[in-house]
């Protein structure tokens, strides 16, 4: 699993916004200063809010509209949930950063949540699938 940990400045728009893409609340990882959204059985977004965040480092929260940190990737099953997610995302209140973009191999595009979050939705074509997932050649 991997838990993905961001602050957020208004933690009931963050929900809204993070619901609008698809992701589910897990009340077992919430309360009033943090929220667990699902994207997969594997993948969680905690967002937390920057009181929360604190408690888990002693370094500035960055801006995230000003500076980039990361930009999070997440592949889905084809092309129309790509551009499903990115235009729920515009409309929730996210900004677009990039895309669509067709590779022939590979369909993006990008998009920042509230906080400026950068996040890529990305679409594989299956013989790309096989080849990063194929084992290494001994």
């Amino acid at each position: 699993m991997i838990f993905v940990n961001l602050p957020v400045a208004d933690l009931h728009k963050s929900v809204a916004f993070y619901e609008a893409l698809g992701a589910r609340k897990n009340p077992n990882f919430s309360d009033e200063t943090a929220c667990g959204m699902v994207f997969s059985d594997a993948i969680y977004v905690m967002l937390l809010t920057h009181d929360k965040y604190r408690q888990f480092t002693s370094k500035r929260i960055a801006d995230a509209r000003e500076t980039s940190q990361a930009l999070l990737c997440l592949t889905v099953d084809n092309r129309e949930d790509v551009d499903r997610i990115g235009e729920a995302a515009l409309a929730a209140g996210g900004r677009h950063l990039d895309g669509p973009t067709d590779h022939g191999f590979m369909y993006e595009r990008a998009f920042e949540d509230p906080d400026g979050h950068g996040w890529q939705m990305m679409y594989f074509t299956q013989d790309m699938i096989a080849r990063a997932t194929a084992e290494p050649a001994a």
